[in-house]
């Protein structure tokens, strides 16, 4: 048995601490314990209510982290939905479940929980009541028949070892009623049984097992068990046997139970509930949308970042910045690097300033490429994206952030909001923020307002086409960070629709799992006028018509019009000006020949 993944759920961090030392005692030594927190929604609210929950529940898990540093948070309509969802999602090899004892209430720590996963365990389950564990010894294993008895040793043996113990084996004979189980079968086992080094002895008995048991077990450290195969809802949720040693006995006690079917008495209502697309969309948005705040110990972020090994890189996207530049960089030169070296690399990437955007970066000593220079042998396009695009060829790290520098009301904050999720979640790959953005009108200051384009254009469009993507509060948000080896194999668009481009494209690579975001509270900026708004919401119409069309989702028209009729004020009139308005698509990084050769990177494979 390899116990590579142990998923340990969490009500209380103080009293998850002896089922964490059994979890370490039981784990293969290259596996990993998930520390599992489950944030239960009522079926009447919808579950994407379950957010700020769930920032509280990642929140006290921090308690534990220094002992479980692998920690996951769902977001279900049961604590039981959610224990099994996540048992799957992350392929544990054991689920280790804390069980007080007989009682049928939830709230006193997994009652009709346990009753419903020990009827259909997604993998090997473990059902704990140790207390304190202590030096266990002294070990009872009573084998009845029962079509888990083989696991329940393979437990007992990695405890005795562990402990450096020994087992009893106690043979409780019976009438068999599982043809899979067999007296043939049964026989044989037990006498393998005798010839293991940490069985000290095995006794058989008849009649009544419950009896000799609890006689057994008055001389021993620890109970080890496998769940009745019968359930009986009325009363017994682990069977009739194991429900009466629990109650004659305060022994620390193990339960298990492997994902063998069975003759379960309830049939009518599956553990995990199919959900719609809806439902889907809420529950992401739950579980992966962060607040900066919880970034806040930046220590904890660089242990995270030394931990796995991984480098940082934080591209600047500037064009005639010299206002806002300078603030943005002192910032992050103070806080990311000199207070905290959370950050390895930080670079300026120009699009051909004319004002003092340059010289301040290199008076503060940060390296500057203008990306119309960078790899020039496959040309040069105008726009954000091209210069993103280019960055991932002169940046270095494993995970690349990129902010923008027009951000008056600047904080670490907007980078560590970023980077927080990467470091924290394994599954995630890419990390949008969004932020109040308050806007002038009338001379005047208003909250609220900005991202006109985002819910004009972008989020009614997602909901129409990509709804998996409607729960993005801001895609079209400038600040963003992603995983190196995810952002090199997708295309970037060249302008305007780059943000889109890269949300399709990742999320149809990835999946919704791999995409978070995270509320960097309040964004300060120079708000673009209608004109340039509408050109902006042009180009991404083009993104999204082409990406439909590129996945047969939607068959548009032969040829996307690529030019904008512009309405001109004139004096005593309007006029109608024509302007190409195209993102041109860069295919991925990696199939660039002088990236691979720079990144000893494979090619993309053709799908």
């Amino acid at each position: 048995m390899s116990n590579t993944k142990i998923l340990l759920p969490v009500v209380h961090a103080p009293s998850a601490r002896a089922d964490l030392e059994l979890a370490v005692r039981l784990l293969h030594p290259q596996g990993k314990i998930i520390a599992l927190n489950v944030v239960r929604v009522p079926e009447a609210n919808s579950l994407s209510e379950g957010a700020g929950e769930a920032v509280d529940s990642r929140a006290a898990l921090e308690e534990l982290y220094a002992l479980l540093p692998d920690q996951r948070v769902r977001v279900s309509r049961s604590v039981t939905e959610g224990i099994a969802e996540s048992a799957t999602a992350e392929g544990a090899d054991l689920l280790l479940l804390p069980w007080k004892g007989s009682t049928s209430s939830e709230v006193q720590l997994f009652g009709r929980t346990i009753d419903k996963l020990v009827e259909s365990p997604p993998c090997n389950l473990l059902v704990s009541r140790v207390g304190e564990l202590s030096n266990c010894k002294h070990i009872l294993l009573p084998v009845r028949g029962g079509p888990y008895t083989e696991f329940a040793m393979q437990i007992a043996s990695q405890l005795a070892q562990s402990f450096a113990g020994e087992i009893t084996v106690l043979h409780c004979e019976q009438p068999f009623v599982s043809p899979e189980f067999g007296q043939a079968l049964y026989g044989a086992f037990i006498q393998r049984l005798r010839f293991q080094p940490q069985v000290k002895r095995v006794v058989t008995v008849r009649g009544d097992p419950k009896e000799a048991i609890l006689r057994e077990a008055a001389d021993q450290d620890l109970v080890i068990i496998g769940a009745g195969a019968m359930m009986e809802p009325q009363s017994f949720f682990l069977g009739p046997v194991v429900e009466q040693i629990a109650k004659g006995t305060e022994k620390p006690l193990l339960v298990l139970k492997t994902p063998e079917p069975f003759a379960a008495w309830s049939r009518d209502r599956r553990l995990i509930q199919p959900k719609s697309l809806s439902q889907r969309v809420d529950q992401w948005f739950a579980e992966n949308t962060f607040h900066r705040r919880e970034f806040e110990e930046l220590d904890k972020l660089v242990e995270l970042k030394q931990k796995q090994g991984v480098t940082i890189s934080l591209g600047l996207p500037a064009l005639n910045e010299e206002e806002t530049v300078g603030s943005v960089i002192r910032v992050i030169k103070q806080k990311l690097f000199d207070a905290v070296p959370l950050l390895d690399e930080l670079v300026l990437i120009d699009s051909g300033s004319t004002d003092e955007t340059v010289k301040i970066a290199k008076d503060f000593g940060i390296p500057v490429h203008v990306h119309q220079e960078i790899l020039p042998q496959h040309g040069s396009y105008a726009g954000k994206g091209e210069a993103l695009w280019k960055s991932l060829f002169v940046l270095e790290g494993d995970i690349i952030a990129w902010v923008d520098t027009d951000i008056r009301n600047f904080s670490a904050g907007f980078v560590y909001g970023l980077l927080g999720p990467l470091l924290r979640e394994p599954e995630i790959q890419y990390v949008k923020g969004f932020y109040r953005r308050p806007i002038k009108m009338e001379g005047k200051l208003v909250s609220e307002g900005g991202g006109r384009v985002t819910e004009l254009t972008v989020r009614p469009l997602f909901n129409l086409f990509y709804p998996e993507l409607s729960g993005m509060i801001q895609p079209l948000a400038g600040e963003y960070a992603g995983r190196r080896s995810v952002l090199e194999r997708v295309p970037f668009f060249t302008g305007y629709g780059v943000e889109t481009g890269l949300l399709i494209d990742l999320f149809s690579e990835f999946g919704l799992k791999a995409i978070a975001q995270v509320d960097l509270e309040e964004r300060v900026h120079r708000n673009q006028p209608l004109p340039s708004l509408s050109q902006m919401a042009f180009a991404i119409l083009q993104v999204v018509m082409q990406r439909l069309e590129g996945k047969s989702r939607i068959q548009i028209m032969d040829e996307v019009n690529r030019s904008m009729k512009l309405i001109k004020p004139r004096q005593r009139s309007y006029a109608l000006e024509l302007k190409e308005i195209q993102d041109r698509e860069r295919q991925p990084m990696i199939s660039i020949p002088e990236y691979q050769a720079k990144r000893g990177a494979e090619p993309c494979k053709a799908k």
